[in-house]
């Protein structure tokens, strides 16, 4: 097969790869349906992530179910799957607790920008929808793998509830998908902080009612005018630098909620500035297998359309094209068909 193998920042290649193959009872192989390259994609990209030998990279699939290990039940070949970029059982005492990105047997999946892929602990990672979606569904039940579920547990773990005023920062794919979380779980208003013009305009139409353009301290002097000088009851920080979660935790009022899904990169939270702001901090690898039946739901029913993400659709062979307009910013999300 073919996929996409990373050799050092800036340099991505479309390369032969040894095909997958089930390696124990509880994995599946699947044929890539679509795939795509994540913000997250760009760290190694950019040389802000170690890369110390070349290696497959990829995360976020849906495809249809090629071969199953013995201990696979759930699923059968020929069925079309959603799953997650951390596999999980969904069995262990941190799964039944809805934290199936905390596993005991986890796993992340990396080798995804390919025609197929391997997934572990496919008994309870894979979901299988009814039937075949319509392929216009397919960029939408990708953006579940990740992104969606990523921006739903941001509003999650933010406590975003009916009538509240919610603040989101970043506007790359989760952030955008954290929009459409946030008006979801009942938000009245919700301020994306968005310097780009076209992101601007995508959030409005997931659900923004604001959109904020200053960063740092005006960024912050900004959403406390808007919230009248206290703060917005529920943050969704969506990037992961040091200066988003600082805007973050600084745009939220005493007794508001940040949630946290950024990867973190050089990012130091003071306790004791932490301690007197009564705000609260949940956040981490989102939990995406909790919300998939829901979410893959929203998708078919044309509830939301977290799809409209992808702006940019390459053939797998121009992967390094993709990686090359998302790291410029010509394009939010590059969808890939192989």
């Amino acid at each position: 097969m073919r996929g996409a193998v990373i050799h050092a920042p800036g340099d991505v290649r479309f390369e032969t790869l040894e095909d997958p193959k089930i390696l124990k009872p509880t994995d599946a192989i699947i044929r890539t349906a679509v795939t795509c390259v994540c913000g997250s994609d760009l760290w190694p990209y950019r040389g802000l992530e170690p890369a110390q030998e070349a290696h497959p990279m990829g995360h976020e699939y849906v495809g249809f179910v090629e071969e199953v290990g013995g201990q696979v039940t759930a699923v059968r070949p020929g069925q079309f799957v959603v799953g997650s970029f951390a596999t999980s059982d969904n069995t262990c005492a941190n799964c039944r607790n809805g934290f199936q990105s905390s596993c005991l047997n986890r796993e992340f999946m990396s080798t995804c920008q390919a025609e197929y892929v391997r997934i572990p602990n496919a008994q309870g990672t894979l979901v299988a929808t009814g039937q075949v979606p319509d392929e216009e569904l397919w960029p939408g039940l990708l953006a579940v793998s990740d992104v969606m579920g990523t921006g739903w547990y941001a509003a999650d773990a933010a406590e975003v509830k009916p009538g509240s005023t919610a603040v989101v920062v970043g506007d790359g794919a989760v952030g955008l998908c954290a929009v459409i979380a946030a008006k979801e779980m009942g938000a009245e208003r919700i301020i994306a902080m968005s310097r780009h013009e076209p992101r601007q305009r995508l959030a409005r139409e997931f659900g923004a009612t604001d959109i904020v353009t200053e960063r740092g301290e005006e960024g912050i002097a900004r959403i406390k005018e808007l919230t009248g000088g206290i703060g917005a009851d529920a943050v969704l920080e969506c990037v992961g630098t040091a200066e988003a979660m600082r805007q973050a935790l600084h745009s939220a009022r005493p007794g508001g909620n940040v949630g946290f899904v950024g990867v973190p990169h050089e990012v130091a939270v003071d306790g004791q500035e932490l301690f007197f702001s009564h705000v609260g901090l949940r956040g981490g690898p989102a939990p995406v297998r909790r919300y998939l039946p829901d979410l893959i739901d929203h998708v078919l029913s044309g509830r939301i359309n977290p799809g409209k993400v992808f702006d940019l659709t390459l053939p797998l062979e121009q992967v390094a094209e993709g990686y090359q307009a998302m790291d410029e910013r010509r394009a939010i999300k590059t969808l890939l068909k192989p």
